[in-house]
């Protein structure tokens, strides 16, 4: 049985030559449309045949039902002798010559699904139009071929090729692309201009269209009428197996299953080198306009960058600090793709161009990749230079804004100090006191003296920042001075009163010396020890940082010794205080007033034992603070000790591995695919050690949320060990591209794995430091070793030069692999050539050595024929007509210097 799932599922047949149409239920119905014109298309394609036998067919549905006009219909169009059919008038005689019909059809490598002979025996329309399509599809359309499509596809490539230069016709598909006319018309006059004037044929006349093609074709071709006019017009969507049945009548009426015409050869080669250059020249303008853009964006912000205007005020500054990362935040970004889309068009266009044998392209004067790079780095140095500017003029403002603030502070501390102290000068206090008053007042205005001194380098600074602020152009710097001065006349009148004061005072001369000597020592004393209590105490709460073990255990020694030394401070304590005890006694067996209060100094016996106690308070909390370290530390030796112990094993694995991948990234053993196979397994390994690096992390983690900043067992880094993970990643992944492309280019190109191999052992053998590349003359001694002859003339010099520029077409002063490897590849296979563009050209022209457009037109698809048209230069030889186009020069500039 044949399948007639919509008998269309012709994909049964063991070459595949058609694709699988949608299926339909077996006991579905077509639509009546369809039903009518295949019944009308079948019936003239059969009678088509069966009149060579000399007999035909009336109603497809009857006929056949006994079997003996579908046999000799078989045989018709195969040529072949089907087995001698039964000549009974039985039910069954006729079943087995329709089972002989359809064992013959099955013989031919159609699967026999869904039909029976029962049902032709039946009149089976459905099942009958099945069978005959399938006849039709083995027989007339399966052997179809144009430019390696077969069948169906095959059939409508060549119905496009055929039609597409005549105008209102757009064949892409078997339905309605037909329904107007014109496309049988176009087929007809493309073959057979003389029986159609198609310049007279409209598009609104679809009736005198398709009577026109219907007639010519069975008067001049013998292709009978199979298909009705007034149903393909009136009929939504013709039916498509009956289109493809006529249509196929026309090709085996033209052309034949296999024969493709010299012109149409011709043809398809232009076409191909046209669609490689116009391609070629839409990526040169949209590289010139990228470039344009990009040039002129970094025009316009140059000044920008160049501008040192400012207010002078902080805010200012920093507004346009915010303006600059707005800049680098939102503009710039979008020019960085741009600048990265720029050069990758440029590459792939240069590629491309290497490919297809044309010339390097040069960008217009300008616009080069380097002048693109250097106008970028110009603009980076401009950026570098403007934000310089801005951070140093901002901590120039902000260096004045510090100065003012610290002007401010020591005026008012100089002003508050100074509070009083006219006052205090001028007074006559010591005229009203006793001998011990008057002594201590004497004292006490000599203490006052010496800070007064001391205050003189504080007034100095005042007046050194007021001076500073003027020399900076401080905007406020009328305020400044006027306090300054201020500050210095006031300063003065100290130093007058002072000098009155102390005059005075010198002249009371009775005092209690006793008392003045122990106030004096207790002064002297009592201020040392005050400082060394204050000191203690900030060191007993000092916070330390330490990261070994060795670390913490010298500060638990040098505390240690500390509070060896606190025996002899608790002697210096009682003596210190043993002098006020003394100072009280003797005030009070002599009654002495104010006899208690120290003219020397501020501090007090109950100063020093409140603070003596907070230091003998704080000893052991140091002690239990330096423990608790000290076990910390010992808990971070340890992690110390893992980590080394895993990272000296992880790391040099690592390196280990990165060495076998660059050794197997030089080829120099195996074939290509032996050494994607064992990039693989690295791979595969690699991903496999993956979890030594997470447990490594996780001690890592540990690591540093202890705040362990360095390991002396160990040279490596959690960071290294990162860095070294995603290199040998990166390694095997880029030698694994790259294997994969020598791989293509091996196989695209036709090299043999020997030439491949011959020609990576060379080059490594020049590429002493392993880097990838050649020097011009590492590569001219490569060439040389790989049999190229370069004469040491110079003319050899000449030519040398010349494949210099195709290997290094920016002129880096490097050979890479990749350009290495296309030209070795050209050298040893086959391009076109602009020989055989002319050569094909010329058989378009028909020998001539010129070529008119309406040759053109009608060989060639509309736009490439425009294109060619719109390029060519006038042919002026002799022999020229009007309108002549000079194939032959418009041919030589593909392949080299122009602006194509």
């Amino acid at each position: 049985m044949i399948s007639t799932d919509g008998y269309n599922n012709v994909d049964q047949f063991s070459d595949g030559y058609m694709e699988q149409e949608e299926e339909w239920e077996r006991e579905g119905l077509l639509d009546p449309a369809w039903e009518k014109q295949q019944k009308k298309t079948f019936t003239a394609w059969c009678n088509s045949h069966l009149r060579k036998a000399g007999t035909a067919i009336e109603n497809i549905e009857e006929d056949f039902r006994n079997g003996l006009k579908l046999m000799l219909l078989l045989e018709v169009i195969s040529g072949e002798t089907l087995p001698k059919p039964d000549r009974g008038k039985m039910r069954f005689h006729k079943i087995a010559n329709v089972n002989k019909a359809l064992d013959y059809i099955a013989s031919k490598g159609v699967k026999l699904v869904s039909i029976g002979a029962e049902e032709i025996v039946d009149g089976n329309l459905k099942m009958t139009l099945g069978m005959i399509w399938t006849i039709i599809l083995r027989f007339a359309i399966q052997d179809i071929s144009v430019e390696e499509m077969t069948a169906k596809e095959g059939l409508l490539l060549w119905c496009q090729r055929k039609t597409a230069p005549y105008k209102n016709v757009n064949v892409q598909n078997f339905h309605l692309s037909f329904k107007d006319g014109l496309a049988f018309c176009a087929l007809i006059h493309r073959h057979r201009p003389d029986l159609i004037d198609y310049s007279k044929l409209s598009k609104d006349n679809p009736l005198e269209n398709l009577n026109t093609a219907f007639d010519v074709a069975e008067k001049y071709l013998d292709i009978p009428r199979m298909l009705d006019p007034d149903d393909l017009i009136n009929t939504p969507k013709p039916d498509e197996r009956a289109i493809m049945t006529y249509v196929s009548c026309y090709y085996h009426a033209f052309q034949g299953a296999q024969q493709v015409s010299i012109a149409e050869t011709a043809a398809n080669r232009i076409c191909k080198v046209l669609k490689v250059n116009q391609e070629n020249e839409r990526l040169m303008e949209e590289y010139e306009r990228l470039a344009s853009d990009l040039l002129e964006w970094i025009r316009r912000t140059m000044p920008w960058l160049a501008s040192r205007q400012t207010d002078n005020s902080l805010a200012g500054v920093q507004k346009k600090l915010e303006e600059y990362r707005t800049y680098r935040r939102k503009h710039k970004p979008p020019r960085v793709e741009q600048k990265a889309k720029l050069e990758t068009n440029f590459n792939t266009l240069q590629t491309k161009l290497r490919l297809s044998n044309r010339p390097a392209y040069m960008p217009t004067e300008g616009k080069m990749v380097s002048d693109i790079a250097n106008a970028w780095k110009g603009l980076e140095n401009a950026e570098k230079t403007f934000e310089e500017w801005l951070l140093s003029e901002m901590m120039r403002l902000e260096r004045l804004e510090h100065l003012a603030q610290k002007f401010k502070h020591k005026a008012d501390a100089h002003e508050e100090w100074t509070r009083g102290k006219e006052e205090m000068l001028q007074s006559q206090d010591f005229r009203q006191c006793r001998l011990n008053e008057l002594k201590a007042l004497k004292k006490k205005h000599e203490a006052f003296e010496s800070d007064l001194a001391a205050h003189q380098d504080r007034v100095e600074q005042i007046a050194a920042i007021a001076q500073e602020l003027n020399s900076l152009e401080y905007h406020d710097s009328v305020s400044v001075n006027a306090r300054c001065q201020r500050i210095c006349d006031q300063w003065d009148r100290l130093g007058a009163l002072t000098q009155r004061r102390r005059q005075a005072l010198d002249e009371a001369e009775r005092i209690l010396e006793k008392i003045d000597i122990l106030h004096l020592e207790f002064a002297k004393r009592a201020a040392p020890f005050n400082n060394w209590l204050d000191g203690t105490r900030e060191d007993l709460v000092d916070i330390f940082i330490v990261h070994t073990v060795e670390e913490i255990q010298g500060l638990i020694d040098a505390h240690s010794h500390f509070k060896a030394t606190l025996g002899e401070a608790d002697k210096e304590y009682q003596s210190i205080v043993g002098l006020v005890r003394e100072v009280e006694a003797i005030v009070k067996q002599h009654q002495v007033p104010g006899g208690l209060q120290n003219p020397y100094t501020t501090l007090t016996a109950h100063d020093l034992t409140r603070k003596w106690g907070e230091v003998r308070q704080l000893v052991p909390q140091r002690d239990a603070t330096l423990q608790g370290e000290l076990r910390k530390q010992q808990n971070n030796e340890m992690l110390r000790r893992q980590f080394a112990e895993k990272a000296n094993a992880v790391g040099p694995w690592i390196e280990r591995q990165l060495d076998a991948v660059t050794a197997i990234g030089m080829g120099l053993h195996g074939t290509l695919e032996d050494q994607l196979h064992r990039l693989r397994e690295y791979e595969q390994g690699v991903y496999a050690y993956k979890p030594h690096i997470e447990e490594l992390e996780k001690i890592n983690q540990a690591v540093q949320e202890s705040m362990i900043f360095e390991n002396r067992y160990t040279q490596y880094t959690m960071e290294t060990l990162r860095v070294g993970w995603e290199q040998l990643l990166t390694s095997i992944n880029r030698n694994i591209n790259e294997v994969e492309n020598q791989i293509l280019t091996r196989d695209s190109k036709g090299i043999t794995q020997q030439q491949l191999n011959e020609f990576r052992s060379s080059f490594n053998h020049f590429d002493k430091n392993r880097t990838g590349r050649l020097t011009p003359e590492e590569f001219k001694s490569c060439l040389v070793s790989l049999g190229y002859s370069i004469g040491k003339d110079r003319q050899g010099d000449i030519d040398f030069q010349r494949i210099l520029a195709v290997v290094d077409p920016n002129s880096s002063g490097y050979v890479h692999f990749d350009a290495f490897l296309d030209f070795m590849t050209r050298e040893s296979t086959d391009t076109d050539t602009a020989e055989q563009v002319i050569d094909s050209f010329r058989i378009l022209a028909a020998d001539k050595p010129y070529i008119l457009p309406d040759e053109l037109r009608r060989e060639l698809p509309p736009d490439q024929a425009e294109y060619c048209i719109q390029r060519m230069p006038a042919f002026k030889g002799p022999g020229a007509v009007p309108g002549a186009l000079d194939y032959m020069s418009f041919s030589t500039a593909l392949y080299g210097e122009s602006d194509l």
